[in-house]
């Protein structure tokens, strides 16, 4: 429970003055429900504006305040066309005031003829005409006051304006109480950082204060290593099973290779730290087709060799029933009994698997989100193999560790390559091993960027390929045809190529029943269908070594980590491997640059380190302990430049025993609630 003197920020919107239903809905569709979400909800700029007594040509292009007198109003003679009030200052000086859409009983309202009122807009010149169109604020003179010369710009939704927000902001920035100051003090003044409250009221006051901005940045990054570390913490303090594998297993298992060095050196640090007391809690990191998978199963093979169970967690059906395949095919001559559990396992197969679990006959269970519902038990897990990490949070794996009377080993694995100046925000608590190697026989892949107006060149292209025996990938951004744009849709695409290729041509998306997708990625894996259309559920973790050849339409929709990923589903077998890019007409200069450097490069590490400079501050990196809302406040920028800071202090603050060092502690506990990483204080109230 959080202390009582941060009750008033996390009180809902409601409670402020002036909000009630009406109001409420359009700040919920900004995620604005509580007064802590207003505090964190920072302008992106400031509207200037300028007292003036007359109007001047001078002053165009400026937002100016001004006394008008309307003398006429002037209709248009069309229905969409702008409803105009002429109006004139003290001097005569005339300005046409424009409403668009209909406004006209709206202007008539705040602009009654021969009464004057006090006005905030942009004034422009329109041919030789001053106008000021859709003015920010009218008020009678006697309100002049409520104008303000300088005015910040918040982020909008339907229904409310910045003028409003400005305001709600104004009454939860008095609910802050006086709060002890986390940062360490050398800190605060060798960066120039003012304290918490100063620095929201500049950040709110004042968009282009970059200190303030800077120093709440790092306070929601100081919060999450903190929650990593003592998540750490918790997790070593408990003391858990050493596993010591006699290799007996491992010696059976039929290689397709022999592993690289660094498939070699992870699998020895793997099994080092599985051979402790202590949880392993490690990170292994490799690109598209670095081998993790096979990393994953001779840790899985040693724990049971070890007498545990393992489990394998993958984030989607499609990648776990190919997980599944794979390790039944693998491990079944070796006498391992591989199951599956995901949400379609219903009746006697999900209770045959529960028992299998509960008794110890199943060793290995391979399954999405279901393997740590409430009612499965496992009768000795000893490891957990957490696959796509990322989409995964810190509070789920303690979910599933908390399956064991002892807490497991875990392991989780990423193929979406992290800068390693950002990898100690999502896995600040984690070892980490590296597969910097590609296993023997994997091909490079011939990436191209076509425009879309060669459409007709590239399907016949795949005509050739699919001709000549060959299988392709045709990847598109949605399902349907969307009304709002001019998305390619999966649905549109299938049935445009089935005209020219017939039922060689598969459709796979998120949409589908689990059994009907199951029915098309097997008819493509037995090559009945040569052209598999496709969201981005194939992502991840689809193997199949005939398909040479990707298309991914709209290219520039997808980022930089999709299209990697995306592309790794060729290039597994022996023939020469294409990606095509296939890219719309207008692209912003950062799009250009995204697409050439998959063009010009196949390593997933320095893409993902580009792709750090190219986005900028303009994307948000999510770095919240839940794994559910990106960062309110750091920019990834900001996130990459503020990180080492942020865990060394961490580190210093956080004591053996996993809690928080005084007298800085009960200010970081603060910390720790007022950016909801709840979980973590509730790790320090556990310990």
């Amino acid at each position: 429970m959080r202390p009582e003197i941060l009750n008033p920020l996390f009180a809902e919107t409601e409670a402020l003055k002036g909000v009630g239903t009406a109001l409420a809905k359009p700040l919920a569709k900004l995620g604005l429900t509580r007064g802590i979400d207003l505090l964190f909800h920072l302008p992106t700029g400031v509207v200037e504006r300028r007292r003036i007594e007359r109007l001047d040509p001078a002053d165009a292009g400026r937002g100016v305040i001004v006394t008008l007198t309307a003398t006429e109003y002037r209709g248009s003679s069309s229905p969409r066309g702008p409803f105009r009030v002429r109006a004139v200052d003290g001097e005569g000086n005339a300005v046409s005031l424009v409403y668009f859409g209909n406004a006209s009983g709206w202007a008539r309202k705040q602009f009654p003829l021969n009464e004057p009122r006090v006005v905030a807009g942009r004034l422009d010149l329109y041919g030789e005409t001053l106008q000021i169109v859709h003015p920010d604020q009218v008020v009678p003179p006697e309100e002049a006051g409520e104008i303000v010369e300088r005015e910040p710009v918040y982020p909008l939704s339907a229904g409310i304006t910045s003028r409003r927000i400005a305001q709600l902001v104004a009454q939860a920035l008095e609910r802050v109480p006086a709060l002890p100051e986390w940062i360490e003090p050398s800190l605060l003044s060798a960066r120039g950082w003012p304290g918490f409250m100063e620095a929201l009221e500049h950040a709110h006051g004042n968009p282009q204060d970059a200190k303030a901005r800077e120093r709440l940045a790092y306070d929601e990054v100081f919060a999450n290593q903190l929650a990593l570390m003592l998540v750490r913490a918790s997790t070593r303090r408990r003391k858990g099973w050493a596993l010591l594998g006699d290799g007996r297993l491992r010696a059976k298992l039929d290689l397709p290779y022999k592993p690289t060095g660094a498939q070699a050196r992870a699998i020895a640090e793997i099994e080092g730290d599985m051979q402790q007391e202590t949880p392993m809690l490690r990170l292994l990191q490799g690109d598209v087709g670095s081998g993790k998978t096979l990393v994953a199963t001779m840790s899985l093979i040693a724990a049971v060799e070890a007498g545990a169970q393992g489990a394998l967690l993958a984030p989607t059906e499609i990648l776990a029933r190919q997980h599944f395949a794979t390790l039944q095919r693998q491990l079944s001559p070796l006498g391992l009994n591989v199951a599956i559990l995901t949400g379609r396992e219903k009746g006697r197969a999900r209770e045959s698997t529960l028992m299998g679990l509960a008794d110890g006959s199943i060793h290995i269970l391979v399954g999405t989100h279901a393997i740590f519902q409430e009612a499965v038990t496992y009768k000795e897990l000893g490891l957990v193999v957490v696959d796509e990490q990322h989409r995964f949070g810190v509070a789920q794996r303690l979910m599933l560790a908390g399956k064991a009377d002892r807490p497991p080993h875990m392991l989780v694995m990423t193929a979406t390559p992290i800068p390693r100046t950002l990898t100690l925000a999502q896995y600040g608590e984690m070892d980490v091993s590296r597969l910097d190697e590609m296993p023997p026989g994997r091909q490079p892949i011939e990436t191209k960027v076509i425009a879309i107006e060669r459409m007709d060149e590239v399907v016949a292209g795949v005509g050739r390929h699919i001709a000549g025996g060959g299988q392709a990938y045709w990847v598109c951004p949605l399902v349907e045809e969307s009304e709002t744009g001019d998305d390619a849709a999966a649905e549109a695409r299938a049935a445009a190529l089935r005209e020219m290729f017939g039922e060689k041509v598969g459709l796979v998306h998120g949409r589908m029943k689990g059994p009907e997708k199951d029915a098309v990625m097997a008819a493509f894996q037995r090559n009945e269908v040569a052209v598999l259309v496709a969201t981005t559920v194939i992502e991840v973790g689809v193997d199949v070594p005939n398909a040479a050849l990707i298309v991914i339409e709209g290219a520039e929709r997808f980022g930089l980590a999709q299209l990697h990923q995306l592309r790794g589903r060729v290039g597994r077998g022996t023939a020469h491997s294409v990606c095509l890019l296939l890219r719309g007409s207008a692209l912003s200069e950062t799009s250009r640059a995204r697409l050439a450097l998959m063009r010009d490069t196949n390593d997933g590490f320095l893409i993902a380190e580009e792709d750090l400079r190219l986005r900028g501050g303009g994307e948000i990196l999510g770095t919240r302990q839940s794994g559910e809302q990106g960062a309110r406040l750091a920019d990834a920028q900001q996130t990459a430049a503020l990180i080492p800071t942020a865990h060394d202090d961490a580190r210093l603050l956080t004591d053996r025993d996993g809690g928080l060092e005084a007298p800085r502690g009960q200010a970081a506990r603060i910390l720790l609630y007022l950016f909801e990483r709840d979980a973590a204080v509730g790790l320090l109230r556990a310990g």
